[in-house]
């Protein structure tokens, strides 16, 4: 309801956008053309993006507007806040977009737009423009899954990734692990059953106030624990969850390792006598010993997935046994190289975009929009009369829920000591 009570007060916010003279009433896919380009564009949460990429993964131009500074300053996200910024940036990034790939809209064979999930304000945003720009231009319009867009994304870097695979995305609202068959078809094997682990680094970083330490001044709460941990003892303290269930599946929960981590702050602050504006004198060892049981954790879930894999002869072919690893929390170093040493041992290769692609950015929308346009997706809106059809879901699945055939497998997994003391 509220794209379609707004959309006409958004559409008077770009005047400049002219119909062209000559289109038809309908669209034609160029299924004729060897190549085509798609533009992308991504509004979910607080990060305005855009991009042009071609059928061969060629990124032509791309743009980029975050809003994390804004946010961090209000203490988190703002929808509010977001929606009004994205209002504000998302021409001129779409613009810088197509002009960084020197073309225009007519030479787009298609526009790709973030639809689901996300939160709502920032959503409409890019689902309003996109269809504006699909209207006025008489291009197809390719609604995207933010998730399954975040987990295809590796298909454009690593050009031999063919499916079946499995793909861990962590994001800082999301922690699944779920059997990639196709484009379309996903299968869930594990989910977060409360904080998505950026949530949780987010605000562990927040509780230990490292934005007060001039290295990490400008760093999101992720970049700063790793960046803080690599001067700290990850056995220094003990920071455990309790125990989630006496159920063997791959599910995930981070925060009793949050709550964990804010004792042993509170505990050192009360000892150091810390001061309301200063930070623990172990605030690299409290870092350490974070993401390390934060790691362990995320490992151990994707042992019991690799696992089950194998019970359900999943990938039967050796050279696809592949763990793709995505999201922003991907882009961490520690957890990345951990769950190499983890793939090693189960004979998977663990595979994962450059840190620029591992966040929410334009790139990987355009090459969710190749990957369906290439195949003709039902998905796609050729008819402009029929863009009132789609609409955003801000809640909504990743793929089928796969996560009580874990369960019923009863996969005892021992932990992984992937660190060598």
């Amino acid at each position: 309801m509220l794209s379609r009570i707004n959309s006409l007060s958004f559409f008077l916010l770009f005047p400049v956008l002219k119909r062209p003279t000559c289109v038809s009433a309908t669209f034609f896919p160029s299924r004729n053309h060897s190549k085509f380009k798609i533009l992308g564009i991504e509004t979910s949460c607080d990060d305005t993006a855009a991009a042009v990429v071609d059928s061969d993964g060629t990124i032509h131009g791309e743009a980029h507007y975050s809003q994390q500074e804004t946010h961090m300053d209000l203490g988190g996200i703002n929808p509010t806040v977001a929606k009004e910024l994205h209002k504000a940036h998302i021409k001129s990034v779409v613009n810088k977009a197509l002009a960084n790939a020197n073309c225009t809209v007519h030479d787009l064979h298609a526009i790709a737009v973030t639809m689901k999930p996300g939160l709502a304000l920032s959503l409409w945003v890019g689902m309003t423009y996109g269809k504006h720009l699909s209207a006025t231009y008489n291009k197809p319009f390719i609604p995207i899954h933010h998730m399954e867009a975040h987990a295809l994304t590796p298909r454009l870097v690593y050009k031999d990734l063919e499916f079946p695979f499995l793909v861990l995305l962590v994001s800082g609202g999301h922690c699944l692990i779920s059997y990639a068959k196709s484009s379309t078809e996903f299968y869930t094997l594990g989910s977060q059953l409360d904080d998505a682990p950026g949530e949780a680094l987010d605000k562990v970083a927040r509780n230990l106030k490292l934005r007060n330490l001039e290295p990490f001044r400008n760093m999101s709460g992720g970049e700063a624990i790793e960046h803080a941990a690599r001067a700290g003892n990850p056995y220094a303290f003990e920071i455990r969850s309790p125990v989630l269930s006496t159920k063997r599946n791959c599910d995930f929960s981070f925060s009793g390792i949050k709550n964990a981590a804010f004792r042993k702050i509170k505990e050192a602050e009360e000892k150091h006598k810390v001061k309301a504006s200063g930070v623990v004198p172990n605030y690299a060892d409290i870092s350490a010993s974070f993401q390390y049981m934060l790691t362990q954790h995320i490992c151990h879930r994707v042992q019991r997935a690799l696992e089950f894999l194998d019970m359900e002869n999943l990938i039967p072919d050796p050279a696809r046994r592949k763990l793709v690893i995505s999201g922003g929390v991907a882009s961490n170093t520690f957890l990345f190289e951990s769950l190499s040493k983890v793939c090693s041992h189960y004979e998977y290769s663990a595979l994962r975009p450059s840190p620029a692609l591992c966040t929410d950015n334009g790139v990987m929308i355009a090459w969710n929009g190749v990957e369906l346009y290439r195949t003709n997706s039902t998905r796609i809106v050729h008819d402009p009369a029929m863009l009132h059809s789609v609409d955003i879901e801000p809640k909504v699945p990743f793929g089928e829920d796969w996560r009580q055939k874990v369960v019923d497998r009863n996969i005892r997994t021992e932990v992984f000591h992937f660190l060598q003391r």
